[in-house]
């Protein structure tokens, strides 16, 4: 399925020509009529000779609503630019096809309208104008077909030209990623709220769930339609209108886009390469405030220069773009600036999700100029020097490439060593290879001075190294890397480099065959006044030479177990046993009975009921 769109001057005949085309009127709206000129955009279709059917879009002509005609003229495959023979090329008919060189729309055709006005003599005239103005623009090349609406004359020329056009027209790519841009919004009578617009990227489905963005809104798909004929499912490039449960036209507008849920998150900064109009009278400088148009969106926004203070007519450059208010966009993207009364120039979304980007730094656009004009290798790196560790999926969803092409980027970095894959399937991470050996020698760093600090620790605990490195949710995946690399051991709750060993002085070693003497020689009321400090006694539960059941009641290992064996014994004979009867059973103090009763309660070895314990 494609979309066509017409582009030129008010009065030049697009609407009557459509209307001769399809017998559709396009003036959808009763002032259009009245005042027999297009306002806002309309819609029609019609079958070429071949059997493709095609969509059309009318846009408005007069200057007054070029921001209608931005709208409608961001979706379409071919460009219709129409110009009347008996007036020539006019103002409009210049900025229409300055837009649509801006949108890089690469195919075209040139209708000279109202031939029956004038003679050959002057449609020839017309016709070498309209050849010189397209000549350095996207149409350049593109057929001219001269026709008269009112008497049919060219008509069926021009339908068998544009099905020649399509037939070399590549379909649009299915990314898997369905955006509609939202140019229409309506309620009908029995069904709701509906919506329309030009589906890219993706297909659509009844009964899919559905997001709209930037408001944030799911629901589900009703109903789809394409040229008022019901779809289970609308494929890219299809002019679609849908149907959507339990949504109201108050909480829509124009520019929003409809999509699958989860993926797309609107942004008011983004990077762009922006070309200037060459016949403009003035440069457009730094911070300059413009409107700024993308798919069916507006919204008023600054121009931040990258490497200049002013951009000249007809130059190009970089720039960051500070949106008035999100947008839901993806890298690729085009767009267009105007001021208040003039089309200033567009470009492409290089960054969708961005930061703001130091000027004048020559490493800053090097990066850039690989994100627009780079090999997919080139992209995926580019945009991992800038996003230190990006999913799969993003780097699909950012790069605006096919997830086949991003794996078989991906899959050659990693063989040139250029980059490092941490994970697999779902939980795969990529990262530049040398931003990874930053991590490897932060890790070895963080632990060998860990160590240094606290020789008698058996470890670094993960949530400080992982803080340490800034990998936030990602270090558990980061952690996996390292280990499988031997850079460095996991021992459960701690990290630590693969030769580290706990080292005890002779003075702390001493200590410790003191404090395990003292529990030998008072097993069941061991003395508290020679607990060693927190790490020597940490290292001896590591071990497990020791248990501590409370802050100050630490017993043998081989003790322990003996109590508690002993323990479930008795409740195993008599169903339960007494804080006393324990206290009995090892002649031991109260305090002693109780710290281990309360601990083999938190253990769920037993269960206090009332005055007794039963196994739990």
């Amino acid at each position: 399925m494609y979309v066509l769109g017409t582009a030129g001057h008010i009065d030049h005949g697009k609407s009557v020509l459509v209307k001769a085309l399809t017998g559709i009127d396009p003036d959808r709206l009763r002032e259009e009529k009245e005042r027999g000129m297009t306002i806002d955009l309309g819609f029609a279709w019609l079958k070429l000779p071949s059997g493709r059917e095609v969509g059309i879009i009318d846009v408005p002509g007069h200057e007054r609503f070029v921001r209608n005609m931005l709208a409608g003229v961001g979706g379409i495959d071919l460009a219709m630019l129409i110009v009347a023979a008996n007036e020539g090329i006019m103002p409009q008919t210049r900025e229409h096809l300055a837009i649509i060189d801006l949108l890089e729309i690469k195919r075209g055709v040139v209708v000279i309208t109202k031939k029956d006005l004038v003679d050959e003599e002057l449609l020839t005239l017309v016709r070498m104008e309209v050849e010189e103005l397209i000549s350095t623009t996207s149409l350049s090349g593109a057929p001219i077909v001269a026709v008269s609406a009112l008497n049919g004359d060219g008509l069926p020329a021009l339908l068998a030209t544009i099905d020649d056009l399509l037939s070399a027209t590549e379909p649009r790519r299915d990314l898997g990623r369905p955006r509609l841009a939202i140019d229409r919004v309506f309620t009908m009578a029995g069904s709701g709220t509906v919506v329309t617009g030009t589906l890219i990227d993706g297909s659509l489905s009844v009964g899919q769930e559905v997001e709209i963005v930037s408001p944030a809104l799911k629901t589900r798909l009703r109903g789809l339609q394409s040229h008022k004929t019901r779809l289970d499912t609308a494929t890219p490039g299809s002019r679609v209108a849908a149907n959507l449960v339990g949504i109201n036209t108050a909480q829509l507008q124009r520019g929003d886009v409809l999509t699958s849920p989860g993926w797309l998150t609107p942004t008011r900064l983004l990077t762009v390469k922006l070309k200037l109009l060459g016949y403009l009278h003035r440069p457009l400088k730094h911070n300059a405030t413009v409107s700024f148009h993308t798919g069916a969106a507006e919204t008023m926004a600054r121009v931040r220069l990258l490497s200049a203070d002013e951009l000249k007519p007809g130059q190009t450059g970089w720039a960051q773009v500070s949106l008035d208010r999100p947008l839901a966009v993806v890298n690729g993207d085009h767009f267009i600036v105007r001021s208040p009364m003039e089309t200033l120039g567009g470009g492409r979304i290089i960054e969708s999700q961005t930061r703001r980007l130091r000027r004048f730094r020559p490493d800053v656009i090097e990066n850039l100029e690989a994100k627009d004009t780079g090999t997919a290798e080139e992209m995926v790196l580019a945009l991992l020097e800038t996003k230190p560790l990006t999913g799969t999926a993003t780097l699909v969803s950012e790069l605006n490439l096919k997830p086949d092409e991003v794996k078989a980027a991906i899959a050659s970095l990693v063989a040139q060593g250029k980059a490092v894959d941490l994970g697999r399937g779902e939980n795969s991470l990529m990262m530049t290879a040398q931003k990874w050996e930053g991590v490897v020698q932060k890790t070895k760093a963080a632990l060998q001075e860990y160590h240094r600090k606290f020789p008698t620790r058996p470890g670094m605990p993960k949530v400080e190294l992982g803080s340490r490195l800034k990998l936030g949710d990602n270090a558990a995946i980061a952690f996996q890397k390292l280990v499988a690399q031997q850079i460095m051991a996991d021992d459960g709750a701690v990290v630590r480099l693969p030769a580290h060993r706990v080292q005890l002085s002779q003075m702390q070693q001493a200590r410790l065959d003191a404090f395990l003497r003292s529990l030998a020689g008072n097993p069941y009321a061991p003395p508290s006044d020679s607990i060693p400090e927190p790490d020597l006694l940490n290292l001896l539960i590591e071990r497990r030479q020791v248990v501590k059941v409370s802050g100050d009641v630490v017993f043998a290992a081989a003790t322990y177990d003996e109590m508690v064996a002993r323990v479930i014994s008795r409740l195993k004979a008599q169903g339960q046993i007494t804080l006393a009867e324990v206290r009995d059973m090892f002649q031991t103090s109260r305090k002693y009975a109780q710290a281990l009763l309360e601990y083999l309660d938190g253990q769920k070895v037993t269960r206090r009921v009332g005055d007794a314990r039963v196994l739990y």
